[in-house]
């Protein structure tokens, strides 16, 4: 849900002046863009069996997805050396998720997906545009306020996972009223703002210097973002549908 990808320690343990070859913004951008490729691969290949009719394959490459995901993103972080490997396989499964999500949310709501996918998007490029302003900067104080409410949001989330063995759910906040949908927003609002510590840390590894492998963290720390972000969208859609 959250990104935990990017961190100060993540960062600082990259601070040094290599004598091979540095890590760049650009190649930081192209690492992001492969990775955006292979979950777009997998995402339409997953689009397609649905359509087709295959959904009992579909269903079955979705948790196959979902399962692989976990494994590669806990791999990654205790195995670091392994990202120019593992971020794309991260990638791949995230997109059979992604793919059986949309495909889910597309048949209740038509135009949602679209709908999703662009407001994702333009999200990025209003943080990308506030953070080259300076009107948002990525201060220790700013770090602290967004790691609090996004623990805040990972624990109403386990509460509500919780509460669902028992028939149980937080009261109003993953129903289609209005609190229901005020709590979405925030939650977009949220991971949106997650950007600008992407781009804070991408711009400190290239002007310290870190190791090339590093593009491979940084792409994965986007991707993160990006995957978290359009779930919550399109349930946010979802929700204002709904009403």
């Amino acid at each position: 849900m959250s990104n935990p990808v990017f961190s100060r320690q993540a960062l600082e343990g990259n601070e040094r002046i290599l004598s091979g070859e540095p890590m760049t913004i650009n190649g930081a951008v192209n690492k992001t863009f492969i990775l955006f490729v292979c979950l777009l691969l997998t995402s339409v290949y997953e689009f397609m069996l649905y359509a087709q009719g295959f959904s009992d394959k579909a269903a079955a490459l979705m948790m196959g997805g979902f399962v692989g995901s976990i494994i590669s993103f806990i791999v990654i972080m205790f195995a670091r050396k392994t990202l120019k490997f593992m971020a794309p396989v991260y990638a791949l499964c995230e997109g059979l998720v992604l793919g059986g999500l949309s495909v889910m949310f597309e048949a209740k709501y038509p135009g949602i997906v679209i709908q999703a996918v662009g407001s994702t998007f333009m999200a990025f490029f209003v943080m990308l545009a506030l953070y080259k302003a300076g009107i948002i900067k990525c201060t220790e104080k700013f770090r602290s306020v967004l790691m609090i409410s996004m623990l805040s949001i990972l624990g109403i989330y386990l509460v509500q996972i919780i509460g669902s063995f028992f028939h149980m759910s937080v009261p109003g906040l993953f129903g289609s009223g209005l609190v229901g949908i005020g709590f979405s927003a925030i939650v977009c609002v949220i991971a949106a703002l997650n950007f600008i510590i992407d781009f804070k840390t991408i711009e400190d590894g290239a002007e310290t210097m870190a190791d090339k492998s590093f593009e491979w963290y940084c792409a994965f720390g986007l991707m993160v973002t990006f995957v978290w972000l359009y779930i919550e969208i399109l349930n946010l859609l979802a929700k204002l549908r709904d009403r």
